[in-house]
């Protein structure tokens, strides 16, 4: 199986290379469309470019200028996502899309490399929460945000472009192809996982609640208030939403609080959390735990390949994995039951 048949097309934009625009250039485009004037610095970004605005008027924006093999499609479907959102559920704290001069969301920029497409976001104050010391009381917040966020996003009626995201629990059995790349110490582990996830299938079907989902509720996309570092003040980066159960998107935030040696609290502070705004079904309970193995194992898997795949970027794309295959071990065995008791007693796990 290649890439191309296991993501959708916006997965190209993982590897497409573009020209750079110029501080210059990107400065006449916001005055252009936007009527702003000011500073422009630029942020890192794995697919697009991405620049931070201080406007001559004090406010702070980012700017974004997709990459040429962006899909238009799903631009336009996480576009939808936070208007949704700032209708049904304004207290959410995401970015806001800011209006072009003409009312527009977004405008299409003609460069040397083919259309681009520029959208601009209101910037959130904050900072990421793997920059901030980790403890229970951080992860109820977290788990309480995620929450929020899904139930804004319950409503919303916009679906992702066709075709498969790799990092969609859903797909998980997609990575059976990919097994090879995984170390051999590891392999066993993760086969077991998806072998097990086989098995699951039917209760898995059998899954009700599905909506859209953030899908990639991680350290990196959740902002902690600098004065308060288990607060909430932000959520960003929603190029990975699916339309998938509802409870794959707890699955995904749990998976993330699980590395550190005080991880059965932290798991139990974020249960804890979301349970609190929003309860889950008995069979999504029963399920919590192996889909959140899956989308651990997802994570050593797709970090081993995409590494050997791309050495000159090995070092970004393994990020995360010590973090996943630790999570991943500490949770091998844990049981449904085992994960209900984390939730009903987070301080004393």
């Amino acid at each position: 199986m290649s890439e191309d048949t296991a993501t959708r097309k916006t997965a190209d934009a993982m590897s497409a290379s573009w020209s750079e625009t110029t501080l210059d250039d990107a400065l006449a485009a916001v005055a252009k469309f936007y009527g702003l004037a000011g500073e422009l610095n630029r942020l890192s970004s794995e697919r697009d470019e991405t620049f931070l605005l201080s406007a001559a008027n004090g406010s702070a924006f980012t700017l974004k200028i997709a990459n040429p093999a962006e899909d238009p499609a799903a631009l336009d479907f996480q576009d939808g996502a936070l208007l949704h959102l700032e209708q049904a559920a304004p207290a959410v704290p995401v970015p806001r899309l800011v209006r072009t001069l003409d009312g527009a969301t977004s405008r299409t920029l003609d460069t040397m490399d083919g259309p681009r497409i520029m959208r601009l976001l209101t910037f959130l104050e904050g900072e990421m929460q793997y920059r901030t010391p980790a403890d229970p009381a951080q992860s109820r917040n977290i788990g309480g945000a995620l929450a929020a966020l899904g139930l804004g996003l319950a409503g919303y009626a916009g679906r992702p472009p066709s075709g498969k995201l790799m990092w969609d629990i859903s797909h998980t059995l997609d990575l059976a192809a990919f097994l090879e790349y995984v170390a051999p110490g590891r392999r066993g582990r993760v086969e077991a996982v998806l072998e097990e996830y086989a098995r699951a299938l039917p209760l898995i079907g059998a899954l009700e609640r599905r909506q859209i989902i953030h899908n990639d509720f991680n350290p990196h996309n959740i902002l902690m208030s600098p004065q308060a570092t288990t607060e909430v003040v932000g959520i960003i980066d929603f190029g990975d939403m699916v339309h998938a159960p509802l409870v794959n998107d707890v699955a995904v935030g749990l998976s993330y609080h699980l590395a550190t040696p005080d991880w059965a609290a932290r798991a139990g502070g974020f249960l804890e959390g979301f349970l609190a705004g929003r309860a889950l079904l008995p069979l999504e309970l029963e399920l919590l735990p192996l889909l959140t193995r899956a989308r651990l194992a997802m994570s050593v898997i797709i970090a081993e390949w995409r590494s050997a795949r791309f050495p000159g970027n090995r070092s970004y794309i393994m990020r995360n994995h010590v973090a996943a295959w630790t999570g991943l071990q500490h949770i091998a065995d844990l049981t449904p039951a085992g994960l209900q008791q984390l939730a009903h007693n987070p301080a004393e796990a």
